[in-house]
């Protein structure tokens, strides 16, 4: 094991690089750290929708620069396929620049689309499971509610997070394993038209009175005016229109099979810091995914991702490892074919089985002061800044 003398973290992730922001870990209190596993890091360190390109060599000369300054030499990025593809070009930028820097790679995504579709490379990442047990919890009190109103509002339309992929809208399913609920989900991936989907919440309506429909922000229902952010990802929450209230606009429109009126939650970031509803299994395995990370770069293996594997058996388990940032780069998850139902509006028991063990059995304890969560709150104690001013290539006018 090498031995690590200060970690820095970079505010705003590789922007706090690019801008020689690195706040200095090791000078802040062992209790505001300890605080880390129940803050949305957002807050406490930052995060950025700022990719490096090919081309942006001004910013990877830049990156190599800070680094040498600093004296860094691990260099552990957080984040989604594009930050595993960022931190292994850096790293080979920096070898081909001479620097002796070894890359890592946490996983870290809501969606859960790292890695491949068959679960080879990860089988889960930090931060699904959480946002999972929050739409189990939402749907389990809209259906309570909708139980309620549904003589003035029949139909409750809901918004999940995930743009193209389907595990976090499939995650409404953890609230009605037995299919008791009048619960339609549409991934983005289902295979029904607008029309469809209509017909499916009047025959809906007509058997049961009521129906919740959980759709991804994803789902195909034309021109949007969709607003898209430097990744070329599509922000849904932020564009002109969302899904879910096109969807109630349209199913008001056609007609409801029964009286009233459909109606739409939208929820937004909340499905990614509502630390009250935080997985207990999930805070866990991104501790110990982080650890591995951290253990990986003090043995000296660089060009690895820090991996969570499902062992075989009844009995939920899993096991770390690594495995290398280029397979992970270059990979791209489906939500699998087989676990869209044949209606086209639900999920397998095998989803089920899968999405299940992330949620854990209980509630998050979370540290409390005066009725409001105690939350880590850093001392702005940051590495000198020894570098002339740089304005990253892509805000360059």
């Amino acid at each position: 094991m090498h031995e690590i003398d200060t970690v820095y973290a970079a505010q705003r992730g590789i922007e706090g690089v690019l801008k020689e922001e690195l706040l200095d870990l090791s000078r802040q209190s062992a209790e505001e750290v300890s605080l880390l596993r129940y803050t949305p890091a957002a807050g406490s360190i930052g995060t950025c929708r700022y990719k490096l390109r090919d081309h942006q060599r001004d910013d990877f000369a830049r990156c190599i620069e800070v680094f040498k300054t600093h004296n860094v030499g691990y260099f552990v990025y957080i984040g989604g396929n594009d930050s595993m593809d960022t931190v292994n070009k850096i790293e080979k930028f920096a070898q081909q620049s001479g620097l002796d820097l070894i890359g890592v790679g946490g996983p870290k995504t809501i969606d859960n689309d790292v890695g491949d579709s068959e679960f080879k490379l990860i089988d889960h990442t930090p931060g699904y499971g959480s946002t999972a047990k929050y739409w189990l919890h939402a749907v389990q009190y809209a259906n309570e509610e909708n139980a309620g109103s549904c003589r003035a509002d029949p139909v409750l339309v809901l918004q999940a997070m995930g743009r193209k992929i389907g595990f976090i809208p499939a995650a409404a399913r953890l609230a009605d394993p037995r299919r008791e609920m009048p619960l339609q989900i549409y991934l983005a991936e289902s295979p029904c038209s607008l029309e469809q989907l209509a017909d499916n919440v009047n025959d809906q309506l007509k058997s049961d009175g009521r129906s919740i429909v959980v759709i991804s922000e994803g789902f195909d229902v034309g021109e949007l005016g969709i607003l898209r952010d430097s990744f070329g990802h599509a922000q849904f929450s932020a564009s002109q229109t969302t899904v879910g209230q096109f969807v109630v606009n349209y199913l008001n429109e056609v007609g409801l099979a029964a009286k009233g009126s459909a109606r739409v939650n939208v929820p937004g970031t909340d499905q990614r810091h509502s630390m009250a509803y935080a997985s207990t299994v999930d805070l866990e395995e991104a501790y110990c995914a982080g650890q591995t990370a951290a253990r990986l770069a003090a043995k000296g293996e660089g060009g690895f991702m820090a991996t969570i594997l499902r062992n075989p058996g009844d009995v939920y388990s899993v096991r770390y490892d690594k495995v290398p940032l280029e397979e992970v780069a270059n990979s791209e998850r489906t939500f699998p074919r087989h676990w869209i139902m044949e209606s086209g509006y639900d999920v397998s028991d095998d989803f089920v089985r899968y999405a299940k063990p992330l949620v854990g059995e209980g509630m998050v304890s979370l540290p409390m002061i005066d009725g409001r969560q105690r939350l880590t709150r850093f001392e702005p104690i940051y590495a000198s800044q020894e570098l002339a001013k740089y304005v990253p290539e892509a805000d360059r006018k």
